[in-house]
């Protein structure tokens, strides 16, 4: 018996798209809506407000990808999935 065929997965290939340390449409989303509260108000409160909002963002979305590099596109897709889920706990046991 010959060994088992080994394929090389290139680690560039499926490497998570992540920015910061999160996920990158949600760290540049958060980016933009901090910026865009320190850049309207133009005081120093706001300014120390987008400032704090983003450091505690970015730690939570760094945490988040940390778990799960995708967690963002799972949850969106456990939510529309939600009406589907049956009652039991396998399709073929039937109703009781």
């Amino acid at each position: 018996m010959s060994a088992l065929r080994q394929t090389p997965l290139y680690r560039a290939l499926h490497r998570p798209n992540l920015f910061l340390g999160g996920e990158r449409e949600l760290v540049l989303v958060t980016a933009i809506v901090c910026g865009g509260v320190t850049v309207s108000a133009l005081n120093l409160v706001a300014t120390a407000i987008g400032v704090g909002v983003w450091m505690v963002a970015i730690a939570l979305l760094r945490l988040m990808a940390k778990a799960d590099p995708q967690m963002s596109r799972v949850y969106l897709r456990q939510i529309g999935y939600r009406a589907y889920y049956p009652p039991r706990s396998r399709p073929e046991r039937g109703a009781l």
